[in-house]
């Protein structure tokens, strides 16, 4: 009988509300792979949820800044050290480290699963100094670690471009929505932007924006700059067509995007990270039928060739963002075309049919 191999995926997050690792995690426990997903736990994290395969989060005494990073890949490397395991993953930059060197002392399998290109995120961008050492512990871990994957062929790209590294791309595609159209009553048009509030994600620039377009705009997530943007809407006199929901469980997430009218995702292009992203709110409109406002960068630009789900825009000024929602709000051809896409390409770019890349991969190992 094959022995049953056992991989611990290691991350930065409090795993609650991580779908991405949900879908990793689930695929690999349904096919016979004994899994655990390592993260931390915060003063204000939610109870876990319960999963077939196991979750450990540690408490930490510093959340944020250099002491966290310091702290949790301490606490992970000891962790690791004295755990049983044939796979280690680490994801993204923050936690690759602890996995690469227990790893390396236990003789077993290092994998680096990149969700995005960690150094050039914005907060990382705007400090030249810790950017710099980002940068050399990305050069040491990418030319160590010889398993590697990543959710975008742009970000593999640019790796390989680095370092000349071969990367395995995995997207990180939704799974298919048990939606029926039918029941969509919409009695309002409402313009949602789900994900992380975060700077330069163009959150500032659609609030701005709402002055000029007769629609509600609903934020649903939480971040560094929600407090900000609370105030910026509540200073522009929006107050009453924008509301910000914070933290949703992901089931109260498609809820709310099943009341959509339209999706918005957004993106500063001096982050490379953000340039060369393709983010799972790009797919979730999909799978809910529903329209969207997108960046034209080069993985959008790719799929909407295809199948054509977005309005593509060049710039994140008002005038571009209000004159394009009003164009999807006035036009309804335009606008019923581009939903008929979502549904022919929710069939094809989901997670029951990528996932079988992720398991071709571990099965390599």
């Amino acid at each position: 009988m094959e022995k049953i191999k056992r991989i611990v995926f290691t991350v930065s997050n409090d795993l609650v509300f991580d779908q991405r690792m949900d879908r990793i995690c689930n695929s690999l426990y349904s096919n016979g792979y004994q899994v655990t997903l390592l993260g931390r736990k915060k003063k204000k994290s939610f109870a876990l949820l319960n999963k077939g395969y196991s979750q450990k989060r540690l408490n930490l005494f510093f959340e944020n800044g250099k002491l966290f990073y310091i702290e949790l890949n301490i606490r992970m490397f000891f962790y690791l050290l004295f755990s049983k395991f044939d796979i280690v993953c680490g994801i993204d930059l923050d936690t690759i480290a602890p996995a690469y060197f227990a790893a390396k002392l236990k003789s077993k399998t290092c994998v680096y699963d990149a969700h995005e290109l960690f150094t050039e995120v914005p907060e990382v961008i705007a400090r030249p100094t810790i950017k710099k050492i980002w940068l050399r512990i990305e050069k040491y871990m990418l030319t160590s670690v010889k398993n590697l994957y990543t959710v975008s062929q742009s970000v593999a790209n640019e790796f390989e471009k680095r370092y000349r590294t071969k990367f395995e791309v995995i997207r990180n595609l939704p799974y298919k929505k048990n939606y029926n159209p039918s029941k969509n009553n919409i009695t309002e048009r409402i313009i949602l932007y789900r994900g992380a509030v975060n700077q330069g994600r163009g959150l500032e620039q659609i609030i701005k924006a709402m002055h000029h377009i007769d629609a509600k705009l609903l934020i649903a997530g939480d971040g560094d700059i929600l407090i900000q943007l609370k105030s910026l809407a509540n200073n522009e006199g929006l107050k009453e067509k924008i509301v910000f929901t914070g933290y949703q469980t992901p089931d109260e997430l498609d809820s709310l995007t099943q009341r959509a009218y339209l999706g918005i995702n957004l993106l500063e292009s001096e982050s490379k990270n953000y340039y060369f992203s393709l983010a799972n709110k790009f797919f979730d409109y999909m799978q809910f039928d529903i329209p969207q406002l997108c960046m034209n960068f080069p993985e959008y630009q790719n799929i909407n060739s295809m199948y054509e789900v977005a309005v593509l825009i060049n710039d994140l000024t008002e005038s571009t963002i209000s004159n394009h929602i009003n164009t999807l709000l006035n036009n309804n051809e335009l606008y019923n075309k581009l939903k008929l896409n979502c549904t022919l390409a929710a069939k094809d770019l989901c997670w029951e049919n990528e996932e079988q890349k992720l398991l071709n991969f571990y099965k390599s190992l």
